[in-house]
């Protein structure tokens, strides 16, 4: 593991890439012409295209062969070093929205807002998501070693890496500030430790990496580039376009204040100049019918969820895609899924032949919910409202809103008929693509930036909203204000992995006005230090690596 982070990605690594042996010095040829060297392994422009592959699954999978075993990181259990289901326990336990009751180590304590710097889950994502940078960083190194003007489409995949390199620097930058270490594909491969990227926990120089690379590959940068992402809508779903570089400059812009440590009206007109791009220019809307060529079981809020989720493209902007085949994993949406089945469950309604007991909400998101709106998505019989026990999964209501059914109530691939030829789910593994970003995110967005800058939505953003509400089948208010925003994300984004960095942002995270049961390891909440604003960066880090420095209070 340490190896990964501090010396990156060699292609003596390549085997991470699925793309045969590998050399020990990449000075001379080995003595073994069946060893697989760059030039022979990047030799065609598909096989570029195949290991831009290997840095999305990155995003998907945990390994080599799913849905364990040669795992890509070493020193941790695999399912839990999986990146998605690593950035939900960062990204969802520590909020109002998720309580996990497992007694897995120091997972309790991410609900309860109370980990120190030896916490092996926080350490887990961290890894990994810098195990992406690296990743990223690898194939840029080497299409610009061996890419040929012929091949045409190169620019573009590499377009698409550094997007998924800002992704997970951003992930990085939001959890553990401007301190992590920085490298690109311009560092030399293991010659020196790396540096953090900036002195300061708060700081500007990361931040501006991140916008700089975006602002490239959407073409409104400085650089004269040809590295141009696809625009909107014109690639496979899933494949990073302009408009997912869009709202990731925007939630960018958004959050500056708590990225760079003060506010500036400057990166809210930003942030509303590219949230328009997503909402005027990409071509999405709200699914907000029932498709009539399908005999449809479930509100069209649930499509967004279900495991044929790809035919929701018209609203998700960007997905990490699953197959319950192919993509096999104990992490991503297997994860987050059959985490939330126990109690009285029945597995095969939600498509799955087994929970596992973990996760449910609390009554803070539950009461922010009307009766009667669609996106309360509930299981209940046998769940009290209210936590005694953390470890008890009937304390807290279980959340439904993922099911690997489809939406005329099939099941996904791990579907088949029993003895009895009734069909019922055979295995966890999931068909659920992660709605990474989505429209009506957007919409929300865009009614936050007007209230920031002018004090009032703008008709346009409020007929937005409008449709959000009339979908959900709940009445629209007389005032929309930032309150209003922030409980309607929850509303209509929760465990989407949005929670923590929206309580961050509106100044709820750590303080004693807004509390939730655990909050603070206090059945009914309580403040907590303002440093959990950030997480630590992992002990074994800083042990490792002398340039870097703790984050303040850990």
């Amino acid at each position: 593991m340490r190896n990964i982070i501090l010396k990156y990605i060699t292609f003596a690594a390549v085997s991470l890439l699925m793309l045969g042996a590998c050399v020990n010095d990449l000075d001379v040829e080995p003595i073994d012409p069946n060893l697989s060297t760059p030039d022979k392994v990047y030799d065609s422009e598909e096989a570029f295209f195949q290991v831009l592959s290997k840095v999305y699954a990155g995003f998907a999978t945990s390994g080599q062969q799913g849905p364990a075993g040669q795992g890509d990181l070493g020193g941790f259990d695999e399912g839990h070093s999986q990146y998605w289901r690593g950035y939900f326990v960062v990204q969802e336990l520590p909020t109002d929205e998720c309580v996990n009751g497992w007694a897995d180590g120091n997972l309790p304590k991410m609900s309860q807002i109370t980990w120190g710097a030896n916490n092996e889950f926080i350490r887990s994502f961290y890894y990994r998501a810098l195990y992406q940078v690296s990743v990223a960083n690898e194939f840029i190194r080497q299409a610009n070693t061996y890419g040929k003007p012929e091949y045409t489409n190169l620019p573009q995949y590499i377009a698409e890496a550094r997007f998924l390199r800002a992704l997970a620097y951003w992930h990085a930058l939001d959890l553990f500030g401007n301190g992590i270490p920085f490298v690109t594909e311009e560092d030399e491969v293991g010659a020196t430790l790396p540096e953090p990227a900036g002195d300061s926990p708060r700081g500007p120089e990361l931040f501006n990496y991140i916008e700089s690379e975006l602002l490239d590959i959407v073409g409104d940068g400085e650089a004269d580039t040809d590295q141009i992402l696809l625009n909107p809508r014109q690639g496979y779903v899933g494949q990073a376009d302009k408009a997912a570089a869009w709202m990731l400059l925007t939630k960018l812009y958004l959050n500056h204040k708590t990225y760079l440590g003060s506010e500036d009206n400057a990166y809210y007109t930003k942030a509303r100049t590219y949230v328009n791009k997503v909402i005027n220019d990409g071509g999405y809307s709200l699914i907000t019918d029932a498709d009539a060529s399908i005999d449809d079981v479930y509100s069209p809020y649930e499509f967004l969820f279900l495991a044929d989720n790809f035919r929701s493209d018209n609203e998700i902007i960007f997905s990490i895609n699953y197959d319950g085949l192919n993509s096999q994993t104990w992490g991503g949406m297997t994860y987050v899924v059959n985490a939330a089945i126990g109690g009285e469950m029945n597995a095969d309604n939600y498509g799955t032949n087994g929970g596992w007991g973990g996760n449910r909400t609390t009554k803070a998101l539950v009461e922010k919910f009307a009766d009667g709106d669609a996106r309360a998505l509930w299981f209940t019989e046998g769940q009290s409202l209210d936590i005694l026990n953390q470890d008890q999964f009937t304390d807290g209501y279980a959340v439904v809103k993922y099911k690997n059914r489809t939406r005329d109530g099939g099941y996904g691939q791990n579907g088949a008929e029993n003895d009895d030829g009734v069909m019922q789910a055979t295995s966890p593994f999931v068909d659920i693509n992660v709605p990474v970003f989505r429209l009506a995110d957007a919409y929300l967005m865009a009614a936050e930036i007007d209230l920031r800058l002018d004090g009032a939505v703008s008709s346009a953003n409020l007929n937005h909203l409008n449709e959000i509400t009339t979908r959900a089948g709940v009445s629209f208010p007389a005032t929309v204000d930032l309150d209003y925003i922030l409980d309607e994300r929850a509303r209509e984004l929760y465990w989407e992995c949005h929670r923590r960095t929206d309580l961050i942002r509106f100044d709820k995270f750590t303080s004693g006005d807004y509390v939730w049961p655990l909050k603070g390891n206090d059945l009914n909440g309580k403040a907590v230090d303002d440093k959990f604003n950030l997480m630590p960066i992992p002990f074994t880090e800083i042990t490792a690596n002398p340039n870097l420095k703790q984050n303040p209070n850990y």
